[in-house]
């Protein structure tokens, strides 16, 4: 496949990104194909046909249907709101279109399953979800360092994702609070890319025991006085064990005062431990229990040109990666398993077992016992 088509649903932060990492993957990533960006859709026809403009792509509509039946589309981003991502993902699966769409999967874990369901009854459609920090090179050489055994054997797993967004109490209510609109929140929004990142590194979750809260119950109405409630979590925790035995801790919230990025993971070995902080995504920090204890310490390793990737965006070592160009790996993967080369999304099937996980979370903390995830 020399050319494929591309369409984007969505112009928000996650539109633009995937318009970007659209733009940049050809010149990154030499053997993928050409990327003709053939429509956007946004549902302000005035906004839509200004971001068709400015990220590059031929036309702008407003009915997202309309895609489905464009034969010069081959792959379609869904960058929706959560609660039209299954009935957009199982519509273009349906009609014969590559998937790439954004994290939290959908709503909720019916919805999930039914779109994990329709990839895997599509005939030879790829498809992928927003797992970016999972492309990260520093991270990917973390895993290659465990499956070496530089740390030994690995029997614990502590975890946060700490954000800000909302740490006002004052920020005012919007649909983002409501489980109809948007089901699950930091659970949703956050816990799931550190789920993704445990799984990367420990193997598949066995089971959990969690504490999941909603702490400032009521928000403003913008431009009332009156207030509303919010319906879905602002912090969840939980205890949790894997498949292997090991143990972990995973902690996440959205009303963090002070956090931006604060995507932490520690991996505890019987010969070392490291550490890696997305806020300095570029840096893994690895100790190694041996020599003489007066000389050991933790040894910073800066991505490079040698830890695979990287070399495709940037040259020089200690320069660094952004989110951007891990959206633009994420993208090149996806185009390897279009073209059936060998590759390595998240894609739904990864997805559905993501969800399994933080709905767990809920569960458990409903019902305050352990709970089994399947």
């Amino acid at each position: 496949m020399e050319k494929i088509g591309v369409a984007l649903i969505g112009t928000g932060f996650m539109g633009k990104c995937h318009a970007m990492a659209y733009g940049a993957v050809k010149a990154a990533f030499g053997d993928v194909p050409a990327i003709e960006r053939a429509a956007l859709c946004d549902v302000d026809e005035a906004h839509a046909r200004k971001c068709a403009a400015e990220f590059g792509f031929a036309r702008a509509t407003t009915d997202w249907r309309d895609l489905l039946k464009d034969p010069g589309i081959q792959l379609i981003s869904i960058t929706s709101p959560n609660g039209l991502h299954r009935e957009m993902a199982v519509a273009a699966l349906a009609a014969g279109k590559h998937v790439w769409c954004e994290k939290p999967m959908a709503l909720t874990l019916a919805d999930a399953e039914a779109m994990t369901a329709a990839a895997a009854k599509a005939k030879g459609q790829a498809t992928a979800l927003g797992y970016g920090y999972l492309r990260n090179p520093a991270l990917q050489f973390a895993r290659k360092l465990i499956a070496q055994g530089a740390i030994g054997e690995v029997f614990d797993f502590r975890g946060s994702v700490d954000e800000d967004y909302m740490a006002d109490p004052l920020i005012p209510w919007s649909w983002r609070l409501t489980r109809k609109d948007a089901g699950l929140g930091t659970l949703g929004d956050l816990t799931v890319h550190l789920v993704s990142l445990a799984q990367e590194l420990m193997g598949n979750f066995e089971s959990l025991c969690a504490m999941v809260d909603v702490v400032h119950g009521q928000r403003p109405v913008q431009g009332s006085d009156k207030t509303a409630a919010v319906e879905n979590d602002d912090i969840a925790h939980a205890l949790v064990r894997f498949a292997s035995g090991a143990r972990g801790v995973l902690t996440s919230s959205r009303i963090a005062h002070g956090r931006k990025n604060g995507l932490k993971i520690e991996v505890h070995g019987s010969k070392g431990m490291l550490w890696l902080d997305n806020e300095r995504m570029n840096e893994l920090n690895l100790y190694v229990a041996d020599g003489p204890r007066e000389e050991r310490g933790f040894r910073r390793i800066l991505a490079g040109p040698y830890h695979p990737a990287y070399d495709r965006l940037c040259p020089a070592p200690g320069h660094g990666l952004g989110f951007n160009e891990l959206k633009v790996i994420e993208l090149a993967e996806l185009l390897y398993a279009v073209t059936g080369r060998p590759s390595q999304p998240v894609d739904f099937a990864r997805g559905f077992s993501i969800e399994k996980v933080i709905h767990a979370f809920a569960r458990s903390a409903e019902s305050g016992t352990w709970t089994k995830i399947d």
